[in-house]
């Protein structure tokens, strides 16, 4: 299959994020603004350390490539990088706050709701085109999270922050200007530090002590920020936002089963089924994407 390193790119990615909470729950006693900054800080630190260290010359190339752009691809790119890096800020504070503040559920529910958000961004903003078929796939999904919605408003006005700033996200960052992705991602990051960095001294809470908070901010850093959206932008030069806010789903339901299993959180026949419905639509979705068709048919 001609797009298989990128679809199992953004797999890989969304699996990932899916497992988030085993290392954001031990943290549930830190205001959810002190996560932000520190998740940041260090995010931004270690980007800014390779980025001198390792990729002196990618930044070279990338500046006299800039140069070269004309003057609306200029501002796309612009926009790729401020725009991600605030699109970035917002989901990760509404993701963190909901967490730990609200439930696992509803965190998972937001990702339910993001890939249709972002289908329906894409079809919209990039004109990307949608069958039948997969427009039935998103109604489908769409009923889904209606059915997760009853009798749960606030939590649904929650998930849809999280979905509305990640779909807003990939739509922005799909079109590919040239430029290198990590590179871009470091950028992002470092806006987002340096957005944040005003706030820290009126809003921060007290210095974390114990060193524990510092390993899972850490692994935060790496492992559930750099990583996995380095990935996700590898995948976005190969696939459609459509198609990787579809395979998003991979990340709500790992989440929805730790919630149910690993945290105890409770689950009625009514939210099961309406799992079982977006699956239903994931599969649909992917049924009728005619990449996949045709590549399936070539062989």
């Amino acid at each position: 299959m001609k797009n298989t390193k990128h679809y199992l790119a953004a797999i890989t990615a969304f699996t990932i994020w899916g497992f988030f909470s085993l290392v954001l729950r031990p943290l549930q006693t830190y205001p959810s603004l002190d996560i932000l900054f520190y998740r940041v800080f260090v995010s931004g630190g270690l980007m800014l350390l390779v980025g001198i260290l390792l990729r002196r010359k990618v930044w070279t190339e990338n500046r006299q490539h800039f140069a070269a752009l004309s003057a609306a691809e200029k501002k796309g790119l612009l926009f790729q990088l401020f725009g991600g890096g605030l699109f970035l800020t917002a989901n990760w504070y509404f993701f963190i706050y909901v967490t730990n503040e609200v439930s696992i559920k509803a965190s998972a529910f937001a990702y339910l709701v993001c890939p249709v958000l972002t289908t329906v961004l894409a079809w919209a903003i990039l004109k990307e085109h949608l069958s039948r078929g997969q427009w039935v796939a998103v109604l489908l999904s769409a009923t889904g999270c209606g059915i997760l919605a009853v009798g749960h408003l606030t939590d649904l006005l929650y998930s849809l922050l999280i979905a509305f700033s990640y779909a807003l996200y990939l739509v922005s960052q799909r079109k590919n200007y040239g430029a290198d992705r990590f590179l871009l991602l470091s950028g992002q990051i470092l806006f987002s530090a340096l957005l944040l960095l005003p706030f820290y001294p009126v809003y921060h809470g007290l210095v974390p002590v114990a060193g524990r908070f510092y390993i899972l901010i850490a692994v935060i850093a790496v492992f559930l920020t750099i990583f996995p959206l380095w990935l996700n932008l590898y995948a976005l030069k190969g696939l459609r936002s459509s198609t990787v806010g579809i395979l998003l789903y991979i990340n709500p339901v790992l989440g929805f089963m730790l919630a149910l299993t690993v945290f105890g959180e409770k689950v009625d026949a009514l939210q099961l089924s309406a799992y079982g419905v977006i699956v239903l639509a994931v599969v649909l979705f992917n049924w009728f994407n005619p990449a996949i068709r045709a590549q399936a048919a070539a062989k």
